[in-house]
């Protein structure tokens, strides 16, 4: 700083107000420190200024997400940080691979930093290893909603989500139907499961007559699982994918046996070029983009002081047809 008042020819504390954007300084002084700035590529020390600040904030927010490579979560951290970044607050991110022993480390490891707040999306059984002082830290938890401590949460519609799938299938004329899924400890998967087997009661199916392939936890797992279920006995005329990363398995096993417009194909989870697909995939919009601005919403209100009550929010899913869902049974098993 005291480069950049000698450069500019000003003082320190001229140099000081103009960073920190404050009043007081003429627009021809303003723009000879920024240059002067420019100039020693200089840049603000934010954990030194944090020290000052009321507070102490550090104007950067914590996001941990269980794979920024998938395309949902992708897009979660874009809206999110492109509406922290209009607040001047920095967003950094981790991804855990839904491992709950790296949840805990990452989320320790954000607290050491002094983030002012959280936003994730948990994995673990509990958040109960948060510490005692940190309990008053703003989080906002996305796609899950959290155990063993209270925060707000931002989530799609899992279990209506998961029925509006198997009700479209089945309103196609599909009785013969198979559900893929990840990981039955992961909360959204059970609800989405849920709400798929509420649907088939509703409709007088019986579960016994539905092929469940759950624990896909990759693409290649899921297109090995399909191969063999559609080259078995009694193979499904339909497949709902309640997880992205398994529709893309799945999709690539149609398209190796030939059977992208013999099977009909819904997946939970809207993705990039879904459209240009043959046929285009129907699927459940989950809307991450919204999920994530409502995120990035709620943290800016509890760092800002919000203290009302923790309250989940829930962002309705959209069944977006395209095709693939649309795809009729033969009808010698309609």
């Amino acid at each position: 700083m005291r480069d950049v008042a000698a450069l500019a020819g000003v003082g320190i504390k001229t140099v000081s107000r103009v960073i920190n954007d404050e009043p007081g300084v003429s627009e021809v002084t303003r723009q000879k420190v920024l240059e002067a700035a420019k100039w020693l590529n200089y840049q603000l020390d934010m954990t030194a200024q944090s020290l000052r600040r009321a507070g102490r904030q550090t104007l950067s927010v914590g996001l941990l997400l269980p794979s920024v490579a998938n395309p949902f979560h992708g897009q979660i951290h874009r809206a999110l940080s492109d509406v922290l970044a209009s607040h001047g607050i920095a967003v950094l991110a981790a991804s855990m691979d839904n491992d709950a022993a790296r949840e805990e480390e990452l989320v320790k490891a954000f607290l050491r930093r002094r983030v002012d707040g959280l936003v994730l999306t948990p994995v673990a059984k509990s958040q109960g290893y948060l510490p005692e002082h940190s309990k008053d830290l703003p989080m906002v938890f996305v796609d899950r909603e959290p155990v063993g401590t209270d925060a707000d949460a931002v989530v799609s519609d899992n279990a209506a989500g998961a029925a509006k799938a198997a009700a479209h299938l089945i309103s196609q004329g599909h009785t013969k139907l198979a559900y893929l899924g990840g990981r039955t400890d992961i909360q959204t998967a059970r609800e989405r499961r849920r709400g798929f087997i509420t649907e088939l009661g509703r409709a007088g199916i019986s579960t016994d007559t539905v092929h469940f392939l759950e624990g896909l936890r990759s693409e290649e797992s899921a297109r090995k699982a399909v191969s063999e279920l559609l080259t078995g006995a009694e193979p499904p005329t339909a497949i709902f994918s309640a997880q992205i990363m398994v529709t893309f398995g799945v999709m690539r096993a149609l398209q190796e046996l030939g059977l992208n417009r013999a099977v009909a194909l819904l997946g939970f989870g809207d993705f990039t070029l879904s459209d240009m697909m043959n046929p285009g995939i129907t699927v459940v919009a989950q809307h991450p983009e919204h999920i994530g601005k409502v995120a990035a919403e709620r943290i800016l209100a509890r760092i800002n002081g919000d203290r009302q009550e923790p309250r989940t929010y829930t962002i309705p899913s959209e069944l977006i047809l395209r095709g693939s869902g649309e795809v009729p049974p033969p009808k010698d098993t309609a």
